[in-house]
Formats: C-alpha cells, sequence, structure tokens
C-alpha cells in the first residue's frame, strides 16, 4: 500500500496508541470526581495540559479540548461572534477556507452577520490592500487559515495579524491551524484564537484543541455539567488528551529537517509530472511541500483515483470534507472552473519513502496512459 492522503488523516503512531491505552487502562476514574481515582486522573490530565501550553508558550487556560477542528472553528467563530455584539456584527474570511467555515459563515448570517471575502494574489497570498479596504470599524473577526488544506498555501498570519490591528485593534484574529501542525512551526502569539486536530499528527480522532487568548470575550455555545473545561463542559476524554499531548510533542520535534525531507518528494513529483500535457500542478512559491494539488485536464478526477486505488495507491480528490465537488480553493488561484473541476491532492508526510514515491510515479504513467486512450476511443 502506498498511502498519499496524509492532508485527510494520519494512521495513529505507535507511541501515541501507546500513550492511549495507558491512559485507559490505568486512569479509569472521571477527572471531575473527587475521589482518589478521580484526582489520579484529573493530575494526568492536568499534566498533559501543561505540556501543550509549555510547547506553544500559551497559558493552560487558554486550551480548550474539543472533538476536532470543526467542532473548534465553531468555538472560534460562533463563541466569539456572540460574545462582541457591541462591537458589531461584521466578519472578514479568506476563500482558502476549509469547508467547515463556510458553513459556520452560513449559520452566522442567519443570525444576522455579515461576511465579506477576501481575495488573494496568484501565488495564493492574502491580497492586504483589500483586507485593509475590507476592514470596518464594525469588524470584529478576521479568519484565515495557516495553510489551506487543498493546495497548501501558507499565510503569514503575524503579518496579516499587524495589518488587522492596525486597521482595527478591537478585531480579533483566528487562523484553522490543523494543515500547519506539525508540518510548519506554528506560534498562537501570531493569533487571538487557533484550532487544531489530532488526527492530522498521528493522533487519534475525535480529539482537537481550542485556543483562545486570555484576553478575547467570549461566549459558550455547549452548555452542562462538569468542573474541569467551561467552554466544553462533560467528562473529559482523557485517554484522547493524553494522546493528543503526545502527538503534539512527537510532531513538532525536527520540523525543518523532516520538511526538507518532504520537499524533495515534492520535487521528484513535480518534475515528473510536468511533463504530462494534460495534468497542471496547482501550486505556488508559499505553497508548504506536504500538499501537492494538480488538475488533470481531460481524466475525470474520481475516475483516476479508483483506478490508482486498484494498485493499492490512495490519494484524494480535493480535501475529504468536500470530496468530489469543484476545488474552490484552486478557483482562488487561478478563476478556471476546468482547472478546479478535475483536482487530485497529493498529501506526503515524513514517513513517506522514496520507493514509494518512485512507485507512484510508475503506476501514475500506466494509469494515465490506459485512461488517456479511452478517452480517445470514446471520442
Amino acid at each position: 500500500m502506498i498511502y498519499l492522503d496524509y492532508s485527510a488523516t494520519t494512521p495513529v503512531s505507535y507511541d501515541v496508541l501507546e500513550s492511549y491505552i495507558r491512559a485507559t487502562k490505568d486512569f479509569p476514574g472521571n477527572p471531575n470526581s473527587l475521589h482518589s481515582l478521580g484526582v489520579k486522573s484529573k493530575a494526568l490530565m492536568n499534566s498533559a495540559i501543561k505540556q501543550i501550553a509549555e510547547i506553544f508558550n500559551v497559558l493552560e487556560s487558554e486550551i480548550t479540548f474539543t472533538s476536532g477542528a470543526t467542532e473548534a472553528n465553531n468555538f472560534a467563530l460562533i463563541g466569539t461572534c456572540l460574545a462582541n455584539l457591541k462591537l458589531g456584527n461584521h466578519l472578514i474570511v479568506s476563500k482558502l477556507e476549509h469547508p467547515s467555515i463556510y458553513k459556520i459563515c452560513d449559520y452566522l448570517e442567519t443570525i444576522g452577520f455579515e461576511i465579506s471575502y477576501v481575495d488573494n494574489n496568484e501565488d495564493g497570498l492574502i491580497d492586504f490592500e483589500e483586507l485593509k479596504r475590507k476592514m470596518r470599524n464594525d469588524t470584529i473577526l478576521v479568519s484565515i487559515c495557516a495553510v489551506n488544506s487543498e493546495t497548501g498555501v501558507r499565510q503569514p498570519l503575524k503579518m496579516i495579524r499587524q495589518v488587522i490591528r492596525k486597521e482595527n485593534s478591537r478585531t480579533y484574529f483566528h487562523s484553522d491551524m490543523t494543515q500547519a501542525l506539525g508540518k510548519v512551526p506554528v506560534n498562537l502569539h501570531d493569533v487571538d484564537l487557533a484550532s487544531a486536530s489530532a488526527h492530522k499528527i498521528f493522533g487519534p480522532k475525535g480529539i482537537g484543541f481550542f485556543y483562545k487568548s486570555s484576553h478575547v470575550p467570549f461566549k459558550p455555545i455547549i452548555y452542562g455539567s462538569g468542573k474541569v473545561n467551561l467552554f466544553n463542559p462533560g467528562t473529559p476524554p482523557l485517554p484522547l488528551i493524553v494522546a493528543f499531548a503526545k502527538a503534539i510533542r512527537l510532531a513538532t520535534i525536527d520540523l525543518e529537517k523532516r520538511e526538507n525531507f518532504v520537499r524533495r518528494l515534492n520535487d521528484r513529483i513535480v518534475q515528473d509530472l510536468k511533463k504530462y500535457d494534460g495534468v497542471l500542478i496547482n501550486q505556488s512559491k508559499i505553497c508548504i511541500p506536504h500538499i501537492l494539488n494538480i488538475s488533470l485536464l481531460e481524466i475525470k478526477a474520481e475516475t483516476f483515483l479508483h483506478a490508482l486505488e486498484e494498485y493499492e495507491i490512495y490519494v484524494s480528490t480535493n480535501t475529504a470534507c468536500s470530496s468530489g465537488e469543484l476545488s474552490t480553493s484552486v478557483m482562488a488561484l487561478y478563476g478556471d472552473k476546468k482547472r478546479a473541476s478535475s483536482t487530485l491532492r497529493i498529501s506526503l508526510s515524513y514517513l513517506t519513502t522514496t520507493d514509494e514515491i518512485n512507485k507512484f510515479l510508475m503506476y501514475f504513467k500506466i494509469v494515465y496512459e490506459k485512461l488517456s486512450l479511452l478517452k480517445r476511443e470514446e471520442t
């Protein structure tokens, strides 16, 4: 099997799984309980939270665990907007966001909020001049992802925040960092709010985090009992939290070395695929190497995906949450509907091997030639 869909999800690493099992077996108590088992579990959970806070140099109270990045995005946008209605009802988001952001924006519009969408240049970089023009006195939140999940476009969050602060110091800045964490360095101090998910960094599914700086007013959107987490009440999923902390620790080491290796793999693929007339590379100079998006001009992406699957090679069309749909990110970059209607995303990891890439390219050639021949015969 050749797995090239790491941006959709990653396998749980052995070390992370081991932490999960240990927490499950040895810490059965509810961290909300007052008896000794509960106290023991709470101490382990607090240790995990402390480790995460130290890695990102933030306060422990600024980390809230969620079921994943989508829930964290809901917290960030809805909770912040509802808490700041006195400041305004205007939001700005980019055209390179994860589908969950747009769904949340659709909901916010139904309850009276106004959404503006900021453009990007040909490389995918946010148009700073347009961002300035769209900033208003009633803009309460800007949400721009750190790395686009379809094309790998990476935004300069620190610079974006400086623009936001200059135009309106009361506007908060959120970033979905799901595709950045574990691939490139992230700094939570570049934003006011952030989202991330464990299953993108070799952690378990069902756990993510929502970062909210202590200075940001926030209205909870989930209510219930529980003393540990005011924003997301209930019984804390201790094994998931412990496993997530372990995954973050492992994902944030040797980042530069791992990125350089992945870049060599990316370059190898790009150089090979450039020889195909019917293949366009959707990549710019600000894309991270872990995500490579291509367009197939004469072959349906879904057909190509399933043809590769016959050789146990796994890629995706766009994001796992919008598979089979028009790539909004490629449309935002190129404004070409044909180019955006048949895209494949090849996503790599530091675990990907050179041998896997060589085999992928060999089978890509076989599948491309076979499907191209069938296409010609049909016409």
